[in-house]
């Protein structure tokens, strides 16, 4: 395999996985935001305020989610297996 082949499947994987874990860490940040926001105007300040809403969303946008990353993740291991079984990308 020559530079550039890796290359190109090392850009893949990075892509797969930013994909992969998009939707989690937009529920995250979405959830962080808005109880941030929430913090602010009514001055609470409990830190665990914080962590159990993000657990919760998190949990379930995984379970929800979870068919898409597999698929994305499977189709990656097959580019990759197919990619070492032919000696080429």
């Amino acid at each position: 395999m020559s530079e550039s082949q890796i290359y190109d499947m090392m850009s893949g994987a990075f892509w797969v996985v930013l994909i992969a874990s998009g939707p989690i860490l937009a529920l995250a940040l979405i959830v962080g935001l808005v109880i941030a926001f929430m913090q602010a105007l009514t001055q609470v300040q409990e830190m665990t305020l914080t962590f159990v809403p993000k657990i919760v969303v998190i949990f379930i946008g995984l379970v929800a989610t979870t068919p898409f990353m597999y698929a994305t993740l499977h189709e990656l291991a097959e580019r990759s297996f197919d990619a070492i079984a032919s000696g080429q990308p």
